[in-house]
């Protein structure tokens, strides 16, 4: 990890003081494809594993780098059947809207970094086999959404980007074993039960530009 991060500061660095023309975008498009790892209350750490988190959102970017977008989001955690005290099998949908507001720069032509926060509003679903033997499947819940992310950003094309992001997520409800259909905690405890369910993000992107400037810096 500390040598991942002196790599990332010297190619920043590198990036920084090159001399080439600097793009400046205006309208994108962006899909960003992510594996959602989860970093919440104890049961929900054991028993759920992140299989992918899908965003996809249009941004303006302004010429003093400020940028707002909006978009949608889904996300989809599977039960680890190996880890529940008893057997269930389904998964957690969620699917969210939100408006994004962050800071994006390209540093020289190839390189570029974008800052953001998304907030909005999620409906998650439990869908399992045991909610469905009870006549309550999915389970539903309501909830704010808020995550916030970085990206590391390389030109492909004049007009297209891929990057790299990393983030973290909340969704604001908290977690408990009977909203997949157990009967009981399994045996941790209730108290914990309300901290707000959160995730940590590491995926791909790609971004299409409708419009950009070009100078020198």
């Amino acid at each position: 990890m500390i040598r991942f991060t002196i790599i990332l500061l010297f190619f920043f660095g590198v990036t920084l003081n090159a001399s080439a023309q600097v793009i400046t975008p205006k309208y994108t498009y962006n899909v960003e494809l992510c594996l959602p790892v989860a970093m919440s209350n104890k049961p929900f750490n054991d028993f759920m594993q992140g299989l992918v988190g899908v965003s996809t959102y249009a941004q303006y970017s302004f010429p003093f780098h400020l940028n707002v977008g909006a978009g949608v989001r889904y996300s989809y955690f599977t039960i680890n059947e190996f880890s529940v005290p008893s057997p269930v099998f389904g998964g957690v949908h969620s699917g969210s809207v939100f408006g994004k507001v962050g800071w994006d720069k390209f540093h020289n032509e190839r390189f570029a970094t974008d800052f953001g926060v998304k907030v909005g509003y999620s409906q998650t679903f439990f869908d399992t086999d045991l909610n469905k033997k009870a006549g309550a499947n999915p389970v539903q819940i309501g909830s704010s959404f808020a995550e916030a992310t970085t990206a590391f950003i390389l030109t492909a094309a004049e007009n297209s980007s891929y990057r790299w992001v990393i983030g973290y997520g909340f969704q604001g409800y908290g977690f408990r074993p009977q909203q997949i259909g157990l009967s009981t905690n399994g045996g941790y405890d209730p108290s914990k039960f309300n901290r707000i369910t959160s995730y940590l993000v590491v995926g791909f992107g790609y971004t299409y530009y409708f419009g950009t400037n070009r100078g020198g810096e």
